[in-house]
Order: C-alpha cells, then structure tokens, then sequence
C-alpha cells in the first residue's frame, strides 16, 4: 500500500509538471500562430516573414532579416521571405509593429531576381516567370508608377494599399498586354503597366481589408440581383 502512494505521489507531480510545461507553451503563442514574443526576436520575425505565403511554403522557405542579409532561418524549398517596406520601421526599437507594416514577401528564385533588380532601380532579367506571395499585403503604392509611397504622392486615383495578393512576374512584361490595370474590379490586374517593372497581382480573401473595394454601380448590381434558385 505504502509503494502504491508513493507511485501515486510521483505520477502526480509528473503530471503536473506536464500540464505546466504545456500551459506555459500555450501562452508563448497565440491563436494564429504568432509568437508572443518581442517583435525584435528571431522568432517572431520569423513568423511574420513567413506567413506572407502559405503554410506548406512557408514551413521550409528561407527567412531574411531586415537588413536584407542576416539568414533568420535557412530554407530548404527554393521560396525566400522577407521585408518588403522601404518605408523602414514606424518603431525601429521595437521592430515591425505588425505583419502588414513589413510588408514581407516570399518570392521564388525567378521572383527574388525581380525584387533585387526593383529595388536597385535595374531591369528585371527573368530566366522565366516568377511567383511572389504577399499575404499580409503592404502599405500602400501608386499603382501606376513604381516607388511612390506616399499617397498624396501618387496620380488621382490610382493609389492602392493591398491586402492579402500573390504575384506573378513576367519574363516579358509584354506578354501581359491586354489585361486591366482596374485594382477595383476584383480581378487580377496589372501593376505598372509600361515601367519595365509590369506584374500581374492577383486578388485573394482579404486584399480590399484595407481599401474599399467596390463601387456604387457593383453594390448596387449585387444588392439587386441577389442569389436565384434555378429551378
């Protein structure tokens, strides 16, 4: 009997051990996955960077830190995530404030080519087509002209701040001719059209969380002819 209590004692304070482990687990990370950390912490960037695209590429892609060179995290699958915000940090002591401010992009080797020529003002040499997930979306862009950031910057009308869309960029920027330029319409459009820097972004849930969409003419259209039974 005695054996049996002492048994008993050591399987309950393993036990809660266990739970207490588990638990302090649990609070480090929230419901959507985002560490509770400092955004300053590897981990953290890590996630934010990462998610951009999803989670069966983000689980194996290469993460870049901030300064473009540090490897947060070497990949194993060919996709590279990292900030896109020329803008810098609202908070540099604190990091990014969020996802949507680092505006992280996770680009196979065709698109990161893109991005590396975008950023250093050079034409895009693709050896061919290119794909990019931006799915915390970004700050904000003149949709015609490429570096404009800031909206009282950009030509009437034209100034757009994404959510979440992925991106496919053209060996030939050509072959895109014929495709809207209309951000509103929900379709994919082309970005820049006739800058050498043409890409088609393509819409997914979420990409108007942060401009209104639709106009008037499009509610109305859908307020109108509402679902019909075929019968």
């Amino acid at each position: 009997m005695k054996k049996l209590l002492i048994l008993f004692f050591v399987l309950s304070i393993s036990a809660c051990d266990n739970s207490s482990t588990k638990q302090s687990t649990m609070s480090e990370v929230k419901n959507n996955g985002e560490p509770d950390l400092p955004h300053t912490s590897s981990e953290w960037k890590i996630w934010a960077l990462s998610t951009a695209a999803p989670s069966f590429i983000a689980a194996n892609c290469t993460v870049i830190d901030s300064d473009g060179k540090t490897v947060l995290r070497e990949g194993t699958n060919g996709w590279t995530a990292m900030a896109g915000n020329p803008r810098g940090m609202s908070d540099p002591d604190n990091g990014w404030k969020d996802p949507h401010e680092a505006m992280p992009m996770v680009m196979d080797a065709q698109a990161m080519k893109w991005a590396m020529a975008f950023m250093s003002g050079k034409k895009p040499e693709l050896d061919h087509d290119g794909w990019m997930y931006m799915l915390h979306g970004d700050m904000g862009e003149d949709n015609t002209k490429q570096l404009v950031f800031k909206k009282e910057d950009a030509a009437e009308g034209h100034w757009i701040e994404s959510g979440a869309h992925l991106m496919l960029m053209p060996k030939d920027p050509t072959s895109l001719k014929g495709q809207t330029t209309d951000f509103n319409s929900g379709h994919p459009y082309i970005m820049f059209e006739g800058t050498g820097y043409d890409h088609i972004m393509i819409p997914v849930d979420g990409y108007y969380d942060y401009q209104h969409q639709l106009n008037e003419d499009q509610d109305d259209e859908i307020e109108e002819y509402p679902d019909q039974d075929n019968d």
